[in-house]
């Protein structure tokens, strides 16, 4: 029924499956590297954003403490603090300028996180197509294995 069974046609077909199976092998491993790549990203996109809090909180710090060496200074200087009010502009401009701060560095922190988020899915979309790519190549292996062994068994 089946007549006797050319050997490299058998040999053909089980280098493709090999082929086939070494292919899905390097794009699960190609994902799974995407997904610690990714991973990583999101870990320093909390550190990014740990630090950018501390930057706002170093930054309040640094105005409270302006803040409060001011005020002595200008008591110290017979200035009254509540009453003149070319003390009071300047520690509302310092208010001002602390604020701006803070303001500018909160939103440089944010943007680096959505920069971060971004490679992070860019990463992980790249270890999908690695894994597709891999599926198709080794359907494509499979394919060519079968029309050689077919090829090689007829002729």
């Amino acid at each position: 029924m089946f007549g006797p069974l050319n050997p490299f046609a058998v040999l053909s077909l089980a280098s493709s499956g090999v082929s086939a199976v070494g292919q899905l092998q390097a794009g699960k491993a190609q994902q799974r590297a995407a997904q610690l790549n990714a991973f990583n990203i999101e870990t320093e996109r909390e550190r990014s954003k740990a630090e950018a809090r501390q930057r706002h909180n170093d930054r309040l710090e640094i105005y409270r403490s302006n803040l409060s060496a001011n005020i002595a200074s200008f008591a110290a200087a017979g200035r009254d603090v509540g009453a003149d009010r070319s003390v009071a502009a300047f520690l509302q401009r310092q208010k001002e300028i602390a604020t701006s701060d803070t303001a500018r560095s909160d939103f440089m922190g944010q943007a680096q996180a959505a920069k971060l988020t971004a490679q992070a899915a860019a990463t992980r979309a790249e270890g999908r197509a690695a894994l597709t790519a891999s599926r198709i190549g080794a359907f494509t292996s499979l394919a060519s294995g079968i029309n050689n062994y077919n090829q090689i068994k007829t002729g």
